[in-house]
């Protein structure tokens, strides 16, 4: 029920909104690892490759569904 919300909420949205919506979560998330020296602390003891499969698993969906369908 909320997930049907949602996605008719975001159909009033254009490319530029989810833009600046991807834009204000990164900026959110570096915002906390500037503030939390913990998470700054895993981050910088994290293998970068680990973020880079992350990466690549989160935009399979969406650039299947993009190219794809």
């Amino acid at each position: 029920m909320c997930l049907n919300y949602f996605n008719k909420k975001i159909k009033n949205l254009d490319v530029f909104d989810i833009g600046l919506t991807k834009l204000s979560v990164a900026a959110a998330i570096l915002f906390i690892i500037t503030i939390w020296p913990q998470a700054m602390l895993w981050v910088k003891a994290t293998n970068p490759w680990c973020f880079l499969i992350a990466f690549v698993i989160f935009a399979i969906r969406p650039v299947s569904r993009m190219f794809f369908k």
